[in-house]
């Protein structure tokens, strides 16, 4: 391109688009690098939040009653998912982006407070007058509170009313072992067995722990083993529901017995919220397991107000804790939130006590066990639920998957690589540099090059930005993403480990290399995944492009627009959808085999069920774009030479081989490896509906990172480095698939 065949007007519209480009992304870098509160408005705060529901109606109706009180303050809210709540938080805070007060739960603090995410308050604004004792003590790290509490969650029993499964008045039962004893051989509590979090209670009631006062995986003792034993047993006599979800328990508790329900589920404060209008129940806590047995006691989950440590306006961040925490909020907050407030001014109020709602879960709550604020209590939940899986599946008996479990949780928490001395990396970065620097002042001193640098100026002047902002949102992040991976630790705590995570990833942890987990063999499910996938995708695409691209087929625009529908759905609404059909009591599959007499499947339980899942969910989801692809490409191809072809004799097998799929090669090669991209990468499908189970075989490459990064103590670096191993793989393949396909 030659800067003479440009016109001057073009060149001054691209010239300016690009200094606007580059002031743009200049100013962004400047909010990022220097904290945004060095420019923040006076009288101003930021509240973070995750309700939704009642529990925002209730928060709205308090910040409205606030903004009144301060006329001149600007208060800016922000809801968030709760799954990425922690991740923003740890993102914003510490460059000055984030709120100057946020409500959590109580058992992050330990996190927050590591991280420098959360500032201690003074003891006066957590008084044992004003609060809860069980919910002060929550909040409370090494002497010092952290937050305020709002209310307080825990599990609780709902019972339909007004009647007992037996038609019976409706007590509460005295034990679950009576409450199962009365209806033998029928299901009747809702229950996620395979939940640790749901376990818990059970496990309590039998004098176990997940993590003692130490911090220590107690899991492994001998209670654990008593619980899982009476836990299969309720399975095996029907007590309780087969791979009983969320969604699950709200449906059959919904239904009722009658309707083939249940008329009882254990449940916390949320289950509320998706029960239909009008339903009567009851809430109590959770019976002892035996008669006379322990009480089964849930964790407790104290959702607190929690302020950063620099907020914008201390005196206006303080009024705003005062708002959100008086009486008066509190019992907006009970009444209109439904929630357990932990102020004990509110229950002075007569219709909070009188709520059978409300009383049901504070009664539990007093009998809870406060959520352990470790950050180990957050790499405890994988392997114990791996466990009650196993159990359940009857894949190992309760002994062997809770020594199993305690062994992966040695695993995760094992001591990180050693810190390495970094000059080593610095030599060689600065060597390649210098390279660098010497190949351009070579290449600036030859004539011919700084002519054609001339020659291309104007052309450089239409591409800079874009040249800018595709560095500062690929490269810098990949940039960015192979120096995390030199690093080992927490947040805030990271060391340089050099390439101690990538020797841990591919010696596999000092295990045998192909043991459950371990790259190679998360690798090789990949590569299957990967390859059923886009020969299924190429298949059923190019047959249906086929078929739809016959001159005699009628109604040819609405099987498009059907066979398009579940390329246009979100992915992970597809992918809940096939969960569910995929469920062995309730799901459609298995009540399609019910038909022609085929016994019901666990599809979960196993490899090959699970992984067949995850492929039929995402072949649903990949084969209209082959489909589309295909059909762009018949559409160009010659009729003439179809019409020679035939003319010549040729079988249509003969024309499809030697005629059409020679032209239709040039286009389907790279959607071939766009899609062999995308399906290497496909995490929805894989954690959507298998969750990486039985036993986490079906996880992929993708989510086996997130597992590492997000649920097994935030190995950030591990995770990166797993991150970078995919990038590899992925670029040495399609740059193999490239020379191929130019071939």
């Amino acid at each position: 391109m030659r800067g003479a065949h440009i016109p001057a007007s073009g060149l001054r519209r691209s010239a300016a688009r690009s200094v606007l480009s580059l002031v743009a992304i200049a100013s962004a870098l400047l909010v990022l690098v220097f904290p945004s509160r060095a420019f923040a408005e006076p009288n101003k705060v930021v509240l973070w939040h995750a309700y939704r529901g009642a529990e925002q109606e209730a928060l709205d109706l308090i910040l409205a009653d606030f903004r009144a009180a301060h006329p001149a303050a600007t208060v800016e809210v922000l809801a968030l998912p709760f799954d990425a709540y922690a991740s923003k938080l740890e993102a914003a805070i510490p460059h000055g982006h984030g709120p100057d007060v946020f409500l959590d739960a109580h058992e992050r603090l330990g996190d927050y407070r590591d991280k420098g995410l959360v500032a201690p308050l003074e003891p006066a604004l957590v008084s044992a007058e004003a609060y809860d004792e069980v919910a002060r003590a929550a909040v409370t790290l090494d002497g010092k509170p952290y937050a305020i509490p709002l209310s307080l969650k825990c599990l609780a029993l709902y019972v339909r009313a007004p009647t007992w499964l037996d038609g019976t008045s409706p007590t509460s039962p005295t034990s679950l072992d009576a409450l199962f004893g009365t209806n033998s051989g029928k299901t009747v509590l809702g229950y996620e067995a395979g939940n640790a979090y749901m376990h818990a209670p059970l496990l309590h009631a039998v004098g176990g722990q997940i993590l003692d006062a130490s911090g220590r995986y107690a899991f492994a003792d001998g209670p654990a083993v008593q619980s899982l034993e009476w836990l299969l047993r309720a399975l095996d006599r029907g007590s309780v529901p087969e791979e009983a979800s969320g969604a699950l328990v709200t449906q059959l508790f919904s239904s009722g017995s009658a309707a083939g329900g249940v008329d009882a589920a254990i449940s916390g404060p949320w289950l509320a919220a998706d029960l239909p209008k009008g339903l009567a129940y009851r809430v109590v806590p959770i019976p002892p397991v035996h008669e006379g047995g322990g009480k089964s006691r849930p964790f407790l989950t104290v959702e607190g107000a929690m302020l950063a440590p620099a907020p914008r306006d201390v005196g206006l961040a303080h009024a705003l804790l005062d708002a959100l925490v008086s009486r008066e909020a509190a019992i907006v907050r009970a009444k209109v939130g439904r929630q357990v407030v932990a102020t004990r001014a509110a229950w002075d109020d007569a219709s909070l006590a009188a709520d059978p709602f409300l009383a049901g879960f504070a009664a539990a709550a007093r009998d809870a066990i406060p959520m352990p604020t470790s950050p180990a209590m957050r790499a405890a939940w994988e392997p114990t639920t791996r466990a009650i899986q196993k159990v359940l599946r009857h894949d190992l008996s309760p002994a062997d998957a809770i020594a199993e479990a305690a062994h992966r949780y040695a695993d995760v928490t094992r001591p990180l690589p050693g810190t390495r001395d970094p000059r080593i990396l610095l030599v060689i970065l600065g060597a390649l540099a210098l390279y660098v620097a010497f190949r351009a002042v070579v290449a600036v001193r030859d004539p011919a090059f700084r002519t054609a640098v001339r020659r291309s100026a104007p052309a450089y002047a239409y591409v800079t930005h874009a040249v800018v902002i595709v560095a500062l949102l690929v490269i810098v992040p990949l940039v960015l993403g192979a120096t995390t991976s030199l690093y080992a630790g927490r947040t805030g705590e990271m060391r340089y480990v050099g390439f101690g995570n990538y020797r841990e990833i591919l010696t596999a942890r000092g295990g045998e290399l192909l043991a459950s987990g371990s790259f190679y063999a998360v690798l090789l499910v990949t590569i299957l995944w990967t390859a059923c996938n886009l020969a299924l995708h190429l298949f059923l695409g190019v047959t249906l492009a086929l078929l739809l691209s016959r001159p005699t087929l009628k109604l040819k625009g609405l099987y498009r627009v059907l066979l398009i529908v579940p390329w246009a759905v979100p992915s992970y609404v597809s992918a809940l959808a096939w969960k569910g059909m995929f469920h062995r009591q309730l799901g459609a599959i298995n009540a399609i085999l019910g038909v022609f007499h085929v016994e019901k499947i666990s599809w979960f339980s196993s490899f090959a069920t699970a992984f067949t899942a995850n492929v039929a969910t995402n072949v649903w989801l990949g084969f209209p774009f082959m489909m589309v692809v295909t059909l762009g490409a018949l559409a160009a191809i010659p009729k003439e030479v179809l019409e020679a072809a035939e003319v010549d004799g040729a079988t249509p097998w003969q024309r499809f081989w030697r005629v059409t799929m020679p032209l239709l090669k040039p286009t389907l090669a790279p959607a071939v490896v766009l899609g062999a991209v995308w399906t290497f990468n496909m995490f929805n499908v894989v954690f959507l509906v298998s969750g990486g189970e039985p036993d986490g075989r079906t996880e992929i490459l993708v989510s086996e990172a997130y597992r590492w990064a997000f649920t097994r103590q935030a190995q950030y670096g591990y995770a990166s480095a797993y991150a970078v191993l995919i990038f590899v793989l992925l670029v040495t393949t399609t740059r193999l698939l490239r020379r191929r396909s130019e071939a």
